[in-house]
C-alpha cells in the first residue's frame, strides 16, 4: 500500500481527537483519547505523540506512508515555529510543540490555531471544497474565525489574523466588555454566550418572554423561542444576526471571499438565522464585493479540526 496519508490532531480541553486523511481530505480513520489537562504539559505532549502513533497502528496503513502531522490547538502561538506561547484551557505556556513532536515522531509537523485549522478543513474538504477564498466563523462559546485566501490560511504578522470575534462592531452605547478586555466585540452579541447573556438580561428586566420559564437558558432555547414567535427572543437572535452580517460586510471589503462559512452550535439555527444574516450582508456590502458571494453552513461538524490539521501538511 503506497498511498500517502496525513495525520491531523485536534487538541481540546477534554479530549485529543486524531484523524487520518488522504490527499483529497477524505477522513479515513479516527481515534480519541483524554487530553490529560491537570497532569502537566509533559503528559499532554506525550499523549499527542502516542495517539498519533496509535491511530496508524489501528488502521490498515503503515507509518512510512505518513507524510506529516498537523496539530490544531487553542491559544496564542508562534505559528511558523510551532511554539505555544500560552494556551489557557490546556495550562500550557512557552512550549516547543513542533520541536517535541518532530523529535518523537520523526515526521514533519505543523501547528496552527484551532479556529484556523477548522477553517482550513471546511475549505479543503467541507462546505468550501473547491473554493480558494473563504472566511469561516465558528459560533460557540465565543466567535472563532479563520481566513483562507488562495487555498491557504492567512496568519498575519503576529499569528493573530482571523480573530473575527474581536472585530469591534457594537456601538459604545450598546457595548459591554468582552472577555478579551475590550468593549464592543462581535462575540459579546453573536456567540452562544452573548445570546444567553442577552436572554438572561431580558428575564432579569422583567420582559414578557417565555424564556422566564426556562431554568437554565441555553442558546438553543432562545432560538427555539424565537422560532415559536417569542418577540423578545426574536429580537435577541436578530441582534446576533445583524452584527454578524455587518461584520461580514466589513470583511467582504477587505478580503472579498467567495464564501462565508458558518459553523458552531449557534449555526444549527439554520435558515432562521442565516436568512437574517444574508439580509444584513446584502444591505451593507458594496455591490461588487457581494456579487456571487454565498453565506453557507459548515458541513464537517466536529471533524473540521482533524481534517484541517491534516491539511496543514499540504496547504498550511
Amino acid at each position: 500500500m503506497s498511498e500517502k496519508i496525513y495525520i491531523g490532531v485536534d487538541v481540546g480541553g477534554t479530549t485529543i481527537k486524531v484523524g487520518l486523511c488522504d490527499p483529497e481530505g477524505q477522513l479515513l480513520h479516527t481515534y480519541e483519547g483524554p487530553t490529560g489537562v491537570g497532569l502537566g504539559t509533559d503528559v499532554i505532549l506525550k499523549n499527542i505523540a502516542d495517539y498519533s502513533r496509535r491511530i496508524v497502528e489501528e488502521s490498515p496503513y503503515a507509518w512510512d506512508q505518513v507524510e506529516g502531522v498537523g496539530v490544531g490547538i487553542a491559544g496564542f502561538l508562534d505559528i511558523p515555529k510551532g511554539y505555544i506561547k500560552f494556551s489557557a484551557n490546556l495550562y500550557i505556556e512557552n512550549t516547543d510543540l513542533k520541536g517535541y513532536l518532530e523529535k518523537e515522531l520523526q515526521k514533519t509537523v505543523k501547528v496552527n490555531n484551532d479556529a484556523n485549522v477548522a477553517a482550513l478543513g471546511e475549505a479543503w474538504a467541507g462546505a468550501g471544497k473547491g473554493i480558494d477564498n473563504c472566511v469561516c466563523y465558528t459560533l460557540g462559546t465565543g466567535v472563532g474565525g479563520g481566513i483562507i485566501i488562495g487555498g491557504r490560511i492567512v496568519e498575519g504578522f503576529a499569528s493573530m489574523a482571523g480573530e473575527l470575534g474581536h472585530i469591534n462592531i457594537v456601538p459604545d452605547l450598546e457595548a459591554i466588555q468582552c472577555g478579551c478586555g475590550k468593549m464592543g466585540c462581535l462575540e459579546t452579541v453573536s456567540s452562544a454566550t452573548g445570546i444567553i447573556r442577552m436572554a438572561k438580561d431580558a428575564v432579569a428586566r422583567g420582559d414578557r418572554t417565555s424564556l422566564s420559564e426556562v431554568e437554565d437558558i441555553m442558546a438553543k432555547d432562545v432560538v427555539d423561542a424565537a422560532k415559536a414567535g417569542d418577540e423578545v427572543a426574536a429580537r435577541i437572535v436578530s441582534r446576533a444576526a445583524y452584527y454578524l452580517g455587518r461584520s461580514m460586510a466589513t470583511v467582504a471589503i477587505l478580503l472579498n471571499p467567495q464564501y462565508f462559512i458558518i459553523g458552531g452550535g449557534v449555526s444549527k439555527a439554520g435558515d432562521f438565522l442565516f436568512d437574517q444574516i444574508r439580509e444584513v450582508f446584502e444591505k451593507y456590502t458594496l455591490d461588487p464585493a457581494k456579487e456571487g458571494v454565498k453565506i453557507v453552513p459548515a458541513t464537517l461538524g466536529n471533524n473540521a479540526g482533524v481534517v484541517g490539521a491534516a491539511g496543514l501538511i499540504l496547504r498550511g
